[in-house]
Parts: structure tokens; C-alpha cells; sequence
């Protein structure tokens, strides 16, 4: 019979980690990560822990005080989904002001409590690409053109 881990327990246990996470604790990746995790998100889709530390790595030398804060999780059987939010600063553009991506991230884990999969969920056009000047312009034309449009209001 194969054990489940205790999915509540490894999402807390991840979402400490995450909370805390400096470029000296990349190291423990191998604690929370199976060797051959898969890890997606809007931008990379990577399998195995060391390309997984090369993101945060990444992440770390492109960004000012990146620093993740978990809002909530939600566990049941080998998975569990964390909502977060990401508070960082660009290095090359407006390094002043500070920015905030909202998210979330499904992750299975195996027997042990290790992530198996790690997917991240974050929409770019809101969180990122309509904060550019350019493109944040071209972004905000789209979203507006695709949405709904709302029936008049009734006259006072």
C-alpha cells in the first residue's frame, strides 16, 4: 500500500518556504522538490530541480527584493493550490517603484511531501505587460475591446 503524504502539511511546509525563500536557501530545493519535478509557469517550463533552482536563480539576479507572501492554500488528497501574491522591483526599469503579481500554483506531491508538479497560474497581460508603456497601452485596448459590454444605466 503506498503512503499519501499529508498533502495540508507539505502545502504549509512549501508555503514557509516560499515566504522565506533567499538565494542561500535555493540550496534546499532538493527538501521540496522530487528530482524529477516539472515546473510551468507563464514564461518557463522546466523538468528536474536544477533547472528549477536556475528560475529562482534567475529570479533573483533580474529582480530587487523579490519576496513572496502566501495568502492561502487549499489541500486535498496529493495536491494542493496556493494563492499568493509577489512583491518585487525591476532592476532596469522604474527600480523605484514597486510592483505586485497576484497568483496561484497547483502542485502534486509524491509520497514523500515532494512537489511533482509545480504550475503556476498568473494572468501577464494584467500583471505585467499592461504596466509597460508600450505595450501596456496595446494591452489595455485589447482587454477592453474583448470585454463585455455593460448595459446603460437606468435613468435616475
Amino acid at each position: 500500500m503506498t503512503h499519501l503524504p499529508d498533502a495540508q502539511a507539505a502545502a504549509a511546509r512549501l508555503a514557509q518556504l516560499y515566504e522565506q525563500l533567499t538565494p542561500a536557501r535555493l540550496a534546499q530545493l532538493d527538501d521540496y522538490y522530487a528530482p524529477e519535478a516539472r515546473f510551468k509557469d507563464p514564461f518557463n517550463d522546466v523538468q528536474g530541480v536544477p533547472a528549477i533552482r536556475a528560475i529562482f536563480t534567475h529570479m533573483f539576479e533580474s529582480l530587487e527584493q523579490p519576496r513572496f507572501v502566501v495568502t492561502q492554500h487549499v489541500a486535498q488528497g496529493q495536491q494542493a493550490f496556493l494563492q499568493w501574491e509577489f512583491h518585487f522591483r525591476m532592476k532596469r526599469w522604474r527600480a523605484q517603484v514597486s510592483q505586485c503579481i497576484h497568483g496561484g500554483t497547483l502542485v502534486h506531491f509524491d509520497a514523500q511531501g515532494r512537489v511533482t508538479l509545480h504550475r503556476d497560474y498568473w494572468d501577464t497581460a494584467e500583471e505585467l505587460y499592461e504596466k509597460l508603456p508600450v505595450l501596456g497601452r496595446l494591452m489595455r485596448w485589447l482587454r477592453q475591446a474583448g470585454s463585455t459590454p455593460l448595459p446603460p444605466s437606468p435613468p435616475c
